[in-house]
């Protein structure tokens, strides 16, 4: 079953953010866009360079009314120590989200059972808390956060233009298309 366009479910979590320990609930993910970044395991390969990749992204992200939330079923003690012991780690400046009961990577549909790790998954949830993007990627396959914030400025770009949207490849300031009877069978 798909999650797009489901409201995101309660969580409530401890992460670790510039520091310090926070709580983070499924209410931060509202009034505002967001990233949930799911990723296996700390201290692993494909994932530092992932999540040291959105750090690189994270001011232009914050720009865009975008917070971004990394998580995996480690604990956010580990996530301080994985920032304390790398350089790619500790260049991160958004929550580091801890799921060790597996509640929130279940919630999304992204936890492997029996594994007790969750899966390289993406979600973009917009202002209301509903789901407007989802990725999943196998395990030695890493994401790109360069085009995520492209799916992110496309999906305010329709969330503000009803009535139109973006073809493949769409940047901002490109035409976009507005949906008809007159545009079948023409694209």
């Amino acid at each position: 079953m798909s999650l797009i366009n489901s409201e995101i479910l309660p969580f409530s979590a401890h992460a670790y953010q510039n520091g310090q320990f926070i709580t983070v609930t499924d209410q931060d993910l509202k009034g505002h866009w967001s990233i949930v970044f799911f990723y296996p395991a700390d201290f692993t390969f494909v994932c530092p360079t992932e999540l040291g990749d959105l750090a690189d992204y994270y001011g232009e992200l914050r720009s865009l009314d975008v917070e971004v939330y990394s998580v995996s079923t480690d604990t956010h003690f580990t996530h301080k120590a994985w920032h304390d012991s790398s350089e790619t780690i500790a260049k991160i400046g958004y929550p580091m989200i801890g799921d060790p009961n597996h509640d929130i990577s279940r919630n999304f549909g992204a936890l492997r059972e029996g594994q007790g790790l969750a899966d390289r998954a993406t979600f973009v949830v917009d202002p209301d808390g509903v789901i407007q993007v989802v990725e999943f990627t196998a395990e030695g396959v890493g994401r790109n956060a360069a085009e995520l914030v492209r799916k992110i400025r496309a999906a305010q770009y329709v969330r503000t233009h009803p009535g139109e949207v973006c073809p493949a490849k769409w940047e901002e300031g490109e035409s976009t298309l507005a949906p008809s009877l007159d545009l079948v069978g023409k694209i």
